[in-house]
This record gives C-alpha cells, sequence and structure tokens, in this order.
C-alpha cells in the first residue's frame, strides 16, 4: 500500500461517518429514532455494507450522541461570541437572547431544509433518549454561565417555580424550532419571516413566560 493510499483511507472513513450522520438526522427527524433500523441508514447513506452503522459508531447511543455534538459544538462557538459582550448584560432579556438568538443563527447558517431542530424533538419525546440530550446540554460551559446569569433575575421566584418554568421553557423553545424548521422544509407560511425575526418573537414569549405573576399560595 502506497503513501498517498494511506493518506486516502481515514479522508473516505471521515466522508463516510459524516454521510451515515447527515442521513441519520433526517431519517430520525422525519420518522422517530425508534421507527428507523441502522440498516436503512446505512442503505440510505449509500453504504453496500449493511452494518457500516455499527462499524462506525459502535452503537445507536453513539451515533445519537455524534449527531448531537456536531451541532451543539457550533452552537456553543456562537454563544461563546455572544458571552465576549456578557459584562454589557443588564436585563433578563440578555441573558434569554444570548440562549436562544445563537441557537437560531446556527439554523440558519446551514440553510434549507434542515433537521436539526426535528430530530432534537423527537429525542425529547423518549425518556431515555431526552437524557442523551440533556446530558450534553449540562456539559455546555456557556449553557452554565448563561442559566446563572438569567436565575440572578429571577432570585425572588420560589426556587420550585423556577424549575417548573425552566421545563417549560425547554419544551416551549425545542418544540417551537422543531416546528418552523418543518415549515420551512415543507414551503408553508411560518408567522417570522426570518430566524432572527422568530428569534425575537421566542424570547419575547420566554421572558414574559419566565416573568409571570406567581399564584398566591404557591
Amino acid at each position: 500500500m502506497t503513501d498517498a493510499t494511506k493518506a486516502v483511507m481515514p479522508e473516505r472513513g471521515t466522508a463516510t461517518r459524516e454521510r451515515i450522520l447527515a442521513t441519520a438526522e433526517r431519517l430520525f427527524a422525519e420518522y422517530g429514532v425508534l421507527s428507523v433500523s441502522n440498516r436503512q441508514i446505512s442503505q440510505a447513506a449509500g453504504q453496500g455494507n449493511n452494518a457500516a452503522v455499527s462499524y462506525h459508531f459502535g452503537s445507536r447511543t453513539a451515533l445519537i450522541q455524534a449527531i448531537v455534538r456536531r451541532h451543539t459544538e457550533q452552537i456553543e462557538q456562537l454563544r461563546l461570541q455572544r458571552l465576549a459582550d456578557a459584562d454589557s448584560f443588564t436585563s433578563l432579556r440578555d441573558w434569554v437572547d444570548c440562549l436562544v438568538r445563537p441557537y437560531l443563527a446556527y439554523l440558519d447558517s446551514l440553510g434549507s431544509p434542515t433537521w436539526f431542530a426535528r430530530f432534537s424533538a423527537q429525542l425529547m419525546t423518549d425518556p431515555e433518549l431526552r437524557d442523551i440530550m440533556i446530558t450534553e446540554s449540562l456539559t455546555s460551559p456557556t449553557l452554565l454561565v448563561i442559566l446563572d446569569g438569567q436565575n440572578r433575575h429571577l432570585a425572588e421566584l420560589p426556587l420550585a417555580v423556577r424549575e417548573e418554568r425552566w421545563g417549560m421553557v425547554h419544551q416551549l423553545l425545542v418544540h417551537v424550532w422543531a416546528e418552523r424548521e418543518r415549515a420551512l422544509a415543507e414551503g408553508t407560511p411560518t408567522p417570522r419571516s426570518s430566524w432572527d425575526d422568530a428569534a425575537t418573537g421566542l424570547i419575547d414569549a420566554v421572558v414574559g413566560l419566565l416573568t409571570a405573576p406567581v399564584s398566591p399560595g404557591v
């Protein structure tokens, strides 16, 4: 085997891995994670070997983690850029903006159609798969900084209320993102004309949810 051949082989392996990741993400987004087999992914990715998914990723969990990480690592960089201005943040809205806008800016940068928002929504419907998404999120240094900043503006809320509302916010974000992504992919109308405008509307809603009055006795 020549040196040139040895150099090409890793490149082919990387390209195959990326093709499998992209194919799996699309199929999972469209049909649900539990409805798509490794064999179907391999065939749709143009792999003659039906065991290609197992060869490149080992397990279904590792495949899902790889899909999540190929996106979250880039979103993390966008959040880092936004956090460079954190010293100028003066309101809860600034911190919510830092949470929401980088994600939507990233989806916008991918063009259309995208699949990651719908893929994420699929993960959230299954308890075991949801843990993968949550674990990946909790290891995000920028997310921890953002949540800390938001909590400083919500100190008057009882902890139980804060935790309840953060659960609501998480569900709201995931499913609103997924619905806009679906509409764009299908060419149906959306309430906002751009991802940036959609981010503004979503930030308004999240701030309103987090700062809503608390009923007496809660």
